[in-house]
């Protein structure tokens, strides 16, 4: 069975990372030290799941 991966955002991946602020996570991005994301036309940013796991396991080994 293959798992399926899916766009999150912004409000799914901090509640993910137990609520951390939005300006927490736009400042990470601003230093080059968040999830991978990609801007939507509207100006809305998507994290894929798959990123942000990635992401997690790089800071678990760090």
């Amino acid at each position: 069975m293959t798992v399926k991966d899916e766009l999150m955002t912004v409000p799914q991946v901090l509640a993910e990372l137990g609520g951390i602020s939005r300006r927490t996570f736009y400042r990470w991005r601003e230093l080059g030290n968040g999830p991978a994301a990609f801007k939507l036309p509207n100006g809305e940013l998507r994290v894929w799941r798959s990123d942000f796991m990635t992401w997690l396991r790089q800071l678990e080994s760090a």
